[in-house]
């Protein structure tokens, strides 16, 4: 009776302490994040410049005048060009290098992973200025394929809409394929190889062993990365920032970007209607992963 008393005494004690320990950074995590997220809610139904705010009439005027601003609605189509384009590619080419670099036959795995992984742990804004720099109309890129015979003369890429698009694409290509390789990596190298040994002797070729097998087994992991990759891409901002400045006249702008012009980057802090484009971005990302996690869930 004794040993279950003090059992029980010492499971209290542990609770109790777990909760102390527990209560500053919840406390932290509620004022710097739920609190200021409360905040930009009431922000959103308000209309005015900083410190002049008053109750919008409607109270929904900023959300329904997003769908009348056409600006706006370029963003959201530049970001979903990019969400549809990029991540596929992305994504395939990470799990086909994972692929490829988990084969115990490849000499020198661990130096190519990290060349791969590399670009990932380069600064965005670094990244973003060295492609600017490479795509400029007198750049690396333009001195290569006129030597090459393929362009008569250099070309605007970053002054032309679509070329502009294509840039923002590759350079996001570049930096987050290793990034996600690295979560295949670790997915294949919990797969036990006599899986593939048994199907090796059933006589299930590379394409077969790859599509049954391994694209099965990593599936919560690709789940987990197209999310991710999706949450990311809904927020790009860096890139249309510093690479393009959402030119050539906004054609390549994203919504994080035009965010962030209506809040601090065109003299008057619209603080109102930069909340209710946050708060739609917000719902996007929300919807779209739980269709994911929907899609991907394979239990009964």
């Amino acid at each position: 009776m004794k040993n279950k008393t003090s059992s029980r005494g010492i499971t209290q004690k542990q609770a109790v302490a777990g909760w102390i320990f527990l209560t500053p950074a919840t406390i932290l995590i509620a004022i710097m994040a739920f609190w200021p997220i409360i905040q930009a809610l009431f922000t959103s139904f308000k209309t005015g410049s900083s410190a002049n705010m008053t109750w919008a009439s409607p109270l929904t005027f900023n959300y329904t005048r997003m769908f009348q601003d056409r600006r706006f609605m370029t963003s959201v189509g530049n970001t979903f060009l990019y969400l549809i384009v990029q991540v596929p590619i992305m994504l395939v080419l990470a799990i086909l290098l994972a692929q490829l670099l988990n084969n115990k036959d490849v000499k020198f795995r661990g130096l190519f992973r990290t060349f791969i992984f590399l670009p990932c742990a380069t600064s965005l804004v670094s990244y973003s200025l060295i492609f600017k720099s490479m795509f400029a109309t007198q750049g690396l890129i333009n001195t290569i394929l006129v030597n090459l015979g393929i362009l008569k003369e250099n070309f605007n890429f970053l002054g032309t809409t679509w070329s502009a698009r294509m840039v923002i694409i590759i350079a996001l290509i570049w930096r987050w394929t290793g990034y996600n390789m690295v979560f295949y990596l670790a997915g294949l190298q919990g797969i036990e190889y006599s899986v593939y040994e048994a199907a090796k002797i059933d006589g299930a070729n590379g394409w077969k062993t790859f599509w049954h097998i391994t694209v099965p087994l990593l599936r919560p992991t690709i789940i987990m990365t197209f999310i991710m990759s999706i949450n990311g891409t809904l927020q790009l901002f860096d890139e249309s920032v510093n690479l393009t400045s959402g030119g050539p006249a906004n054609t390549t702008i994203t919504m994080s970007h035009y965010i962030y012009n209506n809040s601090f980057g065109q003299g008057v802090a619209n603080f109102g209607y930069a909340s209710a484009m946050s708060f739609f971005v917000f719902i996007l990302v929300a919807v779209l992963a739980a269709i994911n996690m929907k899609v991907g869930d394979t239990r009964d």
